[in-house]
């Protein structure tokens, strides 16, 4: 065996895991690993196998694992002081909501934190509902929302749903999915055809007046689909034609991932009202965050609570996650490892017919497989022969899309072009294992 392959094992760890934790609790891999320890852009299992890791616990370790500026700061902040609650203010909480109000695009200015991008989502819907006094949601098909009652009801992703809606009006517009488009057309001949579905679920299935359209400005666990040039500057007019806010979902999108801009949606031309993330906000500390213009902010005038919302810990990692961000000038860095990043998955489509569709920005790229280009039949199969043998030769990525279909990838923003080269070597090898068939 070579030295880039790792060595099977049988976890203790792993065996706990299935013995006293939800079934629910799925784990990648036919044989699952167990990590111990992460440094950088790699991480090690308790066999002492080291993987590159490509998913970043999906999307959410930005910096680096173990990244000593964010330790730094988050074993100084447990030294002074590790909890509050959100009936005490605390500096960390004050200076993140100030940089956020500095970085967030057009007005968004107040910030309200939790832990996790769940509940970020929940506040926004409410804060939604609550300023335009409607009550009725619409969000994509394809989306991914959170676990909560309404954020379970908003996700558009029947592999996440395990219960029926919960919560009434919260509608569902057609994706903008150009691969797969829904309508059968092609862009730019479609004419946008998907954001004016918005206004026909709209005036179909709505009082005709809503309170807010919410969307991820690429969608994660519906396969990194990105919507084609000029879809949020129709889709944001619509809502606001007919009463609504826009709610942009940052939760995988935020913080340089996609290439120059600090949120997703800055590569539309349109200003969102609300603005919720999570995940790579704290590089992996619990944080979600809630930021909306002061008058839509405003407009919460009820008393509401968290436990663990502004948690100076967390706020603390995100502060630090940030200012390495500006530093290192991660977002510029982000953009140029990820433009190299996708022209080495177009020289694998070029090479293999599985690919079906590469798409993404910045280092938010997937891979679609499929069993016939022409047909575009979904080949999950191909999928978990990849995952396999990327994982046999130390590479971790992460995988998604309604038919499981779409190989993820969500380097760190600190990522070279060297550990590009590390993860198309393992991909290329999986490609190279399998067949169309």
């Amino acid at each position: 065996m070579s030295s880039t392959e790792t060595q099977t094992t049988n976890s203790e760890t792993i065996r706990k895991h299935k013995e006293f934790l939800f079934p629910a609790v799925a784990n990648y891999y036919e044989e699952p690993i167990a990590l111990v320890r992460g440094e950088g852009e790699y991480v090690w299992d308790d066999a002492g196998n080291r993987y590159l890791d490509c998913f970043g616990g999906v999307l959410t370790v930005s910096v680096g694992h173990a990244n000593p500026k964010v330790n730094e700061a988050i074993i100084e902040q447990v030294k002074t002081l590790q909890h509050t609650s959100t009936l005490y203010g605390n500096k960390p909480q004050a200076d993140l909501a100030e940089k956020l109000y500095q970085i967030t695009p057009g007005r968004l200015k107040k910030s309200f934190f939790t832990s996790s991008g769940t509940e970020a989502d929940d506040m926004a819907i409410t804060t939604a509902k609550l300023y335009t006094g409607r009550h009725e949601i619409v969000v994509l098909r394809h989306s991914y929302s959170g676990r909560s009652a309404t954020a379970l009801s908003a996700v558009g992703h029947s592999t996440w749903r395990q219960l029926p809606s919960q919560v009434a009006g919260i509608v569902h517009a057609r994706a903008p999915y150009c691969y797969r488009c829904p309508l059968k057309l092609s862009f730019p001949e479609c004419g946008l055809a998907c954001a004016e579905d918005i206004e026909d679920v709209i005036m179909t299935t709505t009082t005709g007046e809503i309170a807010a359209f919410m969307a991820e400005p690429i969608l994660g666990v519906g396969g990194f689909i990105v919507p084609p040039p000029g879809y949020f500057e129709r889709a944001v007019e619509i809502t606001r034609k007919h009463g609504g806010l826009f709610i942009a979902d940052e939760v995988q999108t935020a913080w340089g991932r996609t290439g120059d801009k600090w949120f997703g949606i800055e590569h539309w031309n349109v200003e969102p009202d609300i603005i919720t993330s999570a995940k790579g906000m704290a590089n992996g500390a619990p944080i979600g965050m809630t930021t909306a213009t002061p008058e839509v902010a405003d407009s919460f005038k009820g008393l509401t609570f968290s436990t663990f919302g502004g948690n100076p810990v967390s706020m603390a990692a995100a502060l630090a996650v940030i200012k390495i961000i500006e530093e290192e000038d991660l977002r510029t860095n982000a953009a140029t490892v990820g433009a190299y990043l996708r022209q080495q998955l177009d020289e694998l489509k070029d090479k293999y017919p599985v690919i079906g569709d590469v798409r993404g920005l910045g280092l938010m790229q997937g891979i679609e497989l499929v069993k016939d280009r022409e047909t575009k039949e979904p080949h999950p199969q191909a999928v978990l022969k990849v995952f396999e043998e990327t994982k046999r030769r130390g590479v971790l990525i992460g995988k998604g899309g309604l038919y499981a279909n779409v190989i993820r990838t969500g380097m760190m923003l600190n990522s070279t072009k060297e550990h590009v080269d590390e993860l198309i070597e393992a991909l290329d090898a999986g490609f190279s294992t399998m067949t169309t068939q």
